[in-house]
This record gives structure tokens, sequence and C-alpha cells, in this order.
């Protein structure tokens, strides 16, 4: 019994340190840090600049927020209890397309 007590903890330790969490801890494939690179290698606007520029344009919808997929952003909104999608070029801040309202 005092052996299992003992291995219980030291095999533990062993997976945490052989990488068992690592996926939890590290997503590279993270929206944030894509957009971060994107925009560091300037292959993107910022987002807060690309939303400056669309919010004006969606009188009276509330901003739920944003997604990135490739090169464009998927704004989120809603109004009247609908869902409006609104694809932006990430690089140029374009509108690309916009779901009906």
């Amino acid at each position: 019994m005092n052996r299992l007590v003992i291995l219980y903890p030291t095999l533990l330790a062993v997976a945490l340190a052989a990488g068992v969490a690592t996926p939890v801890l590290a997503d590279p494939g993270r929206d944030t840090d894509r957009a971060f690179e994107a925009t560091r290698d300037g292959r993107s606007m910022p987002l807060p600049q690309l939303e400056r520029r669309i919010l004006p344009f969606m009188g009276g919808a509330d901003y739920l927020g944003p997604e990135l997929n490739g090169g464009t952003y998927r704004l989120k909104f809603m109004q009247d209890g609908r869902v409006i999608w609104v694809d932006v070029d990430a690089r140029t801040g374009r509108i690309i397309r916009r779901s009906r309202p």
C-alpha cells in the first residue's frame, strides 16, 4: 500500500513533465494568437481599427464580437433579435459580405 501512495504522485509528476498538460496550456491555433501574428507581420489591420471602420455602418445593431477566419474577420452583430454577420478583409478593412438582418 505504501508503494502505491508514493508511486501515484511520482507518475503524475512524470506525466506532467512529459507534456501531458501542454495542449491545454498552449494552443497555437487560437484566434488571438493568429490575429496578433497577422498584425505584427503586416497582413492585417489591428482589430480595434477594423472595428472603428465597420461599426458606423451598423447603426442600431449591438456588436457581439469577432472571429478570425484566415485573412477575413467575421464580425457578429445582433439587431431586433436577428444575427448579422459582416465579413471584413483583415488587410484592407473592406466589407466583403454582409448577411441580411
